[in-house]
């Protein structure tokens, strides 16, 4: 291991950001105030994603898969060398917290942009760090951390600490690699598949157990150390809004914290930085029973996703301090700032929250944000266009509100979600707004079993009548603006007129949800009125005006109705798809221009097993002539570094296996067949 970084003052004027997406973005936006040139490397998924054009220079790394792009240390050091970057960020994820990484960087002469090699060797195995925050006086979690991980050591070792129980992969963090287990029964299959993702994930499949603490609260002291000395933390952050022991909403400072529990904490994050001479910008993990009592977690040698909301209530730009850190200046604060409002963060994910949080693909047809006044804050990783692929990560955004109050910043947060249309891909965005409008949310009752407690309430509720011939109504006014921009017909013939007056002109859409196909039929009522029936909803007549359509791809639909209120609709259309959005109630649906005169459909197969997304094979648990039960694991899924159980509907016997270990699945793909019986 190298040594920790010297006092000695250097400069900065290249920053390799060794990243994508929005930490990429957010890095570079901050060296460019502080006159840094920027390099973006990229492999070939990520080849026209936005962070590649932010930056002053890109070099390709290689393939999509991380271990031959983001993970290739020798790429991106031989890319700092070919743009003469003096420096490397590491942002989160990937190398940020790979001892190895840093110390390649210091024999290269490249400032690395975080602690030293040394520290993250100490800390950054879980279980390593585990020894040294008792060692400096910090409260932990009973468990094993031991050096013998064959599976068998493991069970054992796991029954004695008892039930429930938490397996978590030492070397990782956002969720991955990481199982509750409640019986004795499931810890050997929970080992292995969390011995399998966290290998996939982070190259280190050592595990370490913990007895698992229910119904806690999950909260973090964001610390930072400069070469002279000091070291401070920056208070607290909650954590505990979860799915699948992932973060989705952070704020700060903590609701559940009154002062003395707040400094207690801080206190013991700044004892364990100080243990190990840490540097640079970094976290200490507690969870918070619910008597009170906090246990040591975890350290993360690295800049966080959640770091904005420590930075909108500190005032304090953390990549900045990390910059200075890492030329050999001094932190900019001494102490503690005072604490300024509260800040609370989403993280903007594409995928099915109300489908087991399914990870979702696509292009991007719209990508827009209402503008709050300066109070949200938005860290994208994407825009109109971009493409989402199965690779990485599926967090698209940050999002994050400041408010002087709690209660305020979850409404600005809320009142943007709704408001925003992000079309060509399913999101979180509903369901991450129903949470921030969730009573219990909003009283700062919170654990990380949150979302399990309040799963129906959050869920997204299935879309009214009144929505749908909303959503219907503005897409067909969308299609007359569009055909009107370059008419086929008489330029000065209406929409919607008929030289047989009995016959209105219709449109069917399909909508996700409806059984049977929903038909608008309007006609020209004059003076940019038409006069439409909604069938399939209701056959009640009406008129509406419209106000202003699109004729583009995307834009708004303004319809006034019969008492003269006016509502705006986002719309956004790819071929026969319509994605409709309305502001006001937050509403989006898609629906699908069905052709006059359909061509026949293909039947789905009976007792086919479909990929619920695009994904690789990473096992395969059946073989044709195989009992099986309804609910049984036929084979496993990866798709964006996490593990998904494709199972049998009902019992019967396998009659085909559809795919082969390893092979890479579309969406949709027949997996295998089960016959019934």
């Amino acid at each position: 291991m190298t040594k920790p970084h010297p006092t000695d003052t250097r400069s900065i004027h290249k920053v390799l950001v060794a990243n994508r997406g929005e930490i990429a973005r957010r890095v570079m936006r901050t060296c460019r105030k502080m006159g840094i040139a920027t390099v973006a490397v990229y492999s070939d998924a990520d080849e026209r994603m936005p962070f590649v054009d932010d930056a002053d220079e890109a070099v390709r790394l290689g393939p999509p898969p991380a271990a031959e792009s983001y993970l290739a240390i020798d790429r991106i050091l031989a890319a700092a060398r070919a743009t003469g970057a003096d420096a490397i960020h590491p942002g989160y994820g990937f190398l940020s917290e790979n001892a190895a990484f840093a110390h390649a960087c210091a024999e290269a002469g490249i400032t690395f942009i975080g602690p030293s090699a040394m520290v993250i060797g100490l800390l950054g195995s879980k279980r390593d760090a585990k020894i040294r925050a008792q060692g400096a006086g910090v409260p932990v979690v009973p468990g094993y951390n031991g050096d013998e991980q064959d599976v068998r050591t493991l069970v054992a070792r796991g029954k004695e600490v008892g039930f429930p129980l938490l397996v978590k992969a030492s070397a990782g963090g956002g969720g991955r690699g990481m199982r509750v287990v409640r019986a004795a029964d499931d810890l050997p299959d929970a080992i292995d598949s969390a011995k399998r993702e966290a290998l996939g994930a982070f190259a280190d499949d050592t595990l370490i157990l913990e007895r698992y603490v229910d119904r806690p609260r999950h909260v973090e002291i964001q610390i930072l150390g400069d070469h002279h000395g000091q070291l401070i933390h920056l208070w607290e952050r909650e954590c505990s809004v979860q799915r699948r022991h992932q973060k989705v909403i952070e704020e700060a400072p903590s609701p559940a914290l009154d002062e003395a529990r707040r400094l207690a904490m801080g206190a013991a994050a700044v004892a364990l930085g100080k243990a190990v001479g840490y540097t640079n910008a970094g976290t200490v993990e507690f969870i918070v029973a619910p008597d009170g009592a906090f246990y040591f977690l975890e350290v993360n040698t690295r800049l966080q996703v959640e770091h904005p909301v420590t930075e909108l209530i500190t005032g304090i730009d953390l990549v900045r301090e990390q910059l200075r850190v890492a030329r050999g200046e001094p932190l900019s604060v001494r102490e503690p700032p005072p604490i300024h409002g509260h800040a609370i963060e989403v993280r903007l994910y594409a995928e099915d929250a109300d489908n087991g949080y399914l990870p979702t693909t696509g292009t991007i047809l719209d990508w827009q944000l209402p503008d709050a006044g300066g109070a949200v804050r938005v860290d994208a990783g994407v825009r109109a266009g971009t493409e989402v692929g199965i690779h990485y990560d599926p967090m698209l955004a940050k999002v994050i509100a400041h408010a002087p109050t709690r209660g305020e910043a979850a409404q600005v947060l809320r009142r943007t979600l709704e408001a925003a249309s992000i079309a060509g891909v399913t999101t979180n965005r509903r369901f991450l707004a129903r949470v921030l409008g969730h009573p219990a949310f909003l009283a700062g009752d919170l654990d990380t079993h949150f979302l399990d407690h309040h799963a129906d309430a959050v869920r997204t509720p299935p879309a009214s009548d009144a929505d749908v011939a909303a959503a219907a109504v503005a897409a067909v006014a969308a299609g007359i603006a569009a055909r009107g921009a370059s008419p086929r017909v008489l330029p000065h013939v209406p929409p919607g007129w008929r030289n047989v007056r009995f016959a209105d002109e219709t449109v069917a859409f399909e909508v996700v949800g409806r059984p049977a196909p929903v038909v608008v039929a309007y006609r020209h009522a004059g003076g940019g009125r038409l006069a439409v029936t909604v069938r399939g909803i209701d056959e009640a007549a009406r008129t509406v005006r419209v106000v202003a359509a699109t004729a583009d791809a995307v834009g708004d639909v303004v319809i006034e109705d019969e008492r003269g209120v006016r509502r705006r609709h986002r719309v956004a259309r790819a071929g026969a798809r319509w994605v409709v959005s309305a502001p006001t109630t937050g509403v989006e649906l898609t629906l699908t221009e069905l052709p006059r005169f359909p061509e026949a459909g293909h039947e789905a197969v009976a007792g086919g097993c479909v990929a619920p997304m695009p994904g690789k094979v990473v096992k395969l648990l059946v073989a044709p002539g195989d009992p099986v039960t309804a609910g049984q694991t036929l084979l496993v899924l990866e798709a964006m570094k996490m593990e998904h159980a494709v199972k049998a509907h009902e019992a019967g016997t396998v009659a085909r296996v559809c795919v082969a270990l390893g092979e890479q699945v579309e969406a949709e793909a027949l997996l295998a067949v089960v016959e019934p019986g």
